[in-house]
């Protein structure tokens, strides 16, 4: 795929393929994490730890074909040309993932949080319902 080398002249990465690199790995990244997205969105509260993947089968079924047809893009040297991609190395595919993993702990974190206000809600519309009944 003619890989890149900037040992001469760091300049290099800005030439056509350089640039070819860059639009790949920002179009693998963005495809990753809206399959990630696509994981995070089997529950809108619930912890993929609790609802995990495989319980939405037809998602995981889309998700493959689409980072098939994302592969077919990168690899089959007919369509390289017309989407403008170069095949990345693996070194490149653990940037891509390395970059993407982030979308599913940020999500993580922001349902702990949800969970825990809807939580404190409940709790305090009970103790509301509670203290009615008591004056009553």
């Amino acid at each position: 795929a003619g890989d890149l080398t900037y040992e001469v002249n760091g300049c290099d990465y800005f030439g056509e393929l350089g640039k070819r690199k860059a639009s790949t790995l920002s179009l693998s990244v963005l495809v990753t994490i809206e399959m990630f997205n696509a994981l995070n969105a089997l529950s809108e509260d619930g912890s993929l730890l609790v609802v995990p993947p495989w319980d939405n089968v037809y998602l995981l079924l889309a998700m493959a074909l689409s980072f098939a047809l994302h592969f077919m893009i990168l690899y089959v040297p007919a369509l390289c040309p017309m989407f403008d991609v170069v095949p990345l190395s693996k070194e490149e595919w653990c940037l891509v993932i390395i970059y993407s993993l982030p979308v599913i702990f940020i999500d993580e974190v922001l349902k702990f949080v949800g969970r825990q206000l809807t939580s404190r809600d409940l709790r305090r519309r009970e103790q509301a319902r509670i203290d009615a009944k008591k004056e009553q």
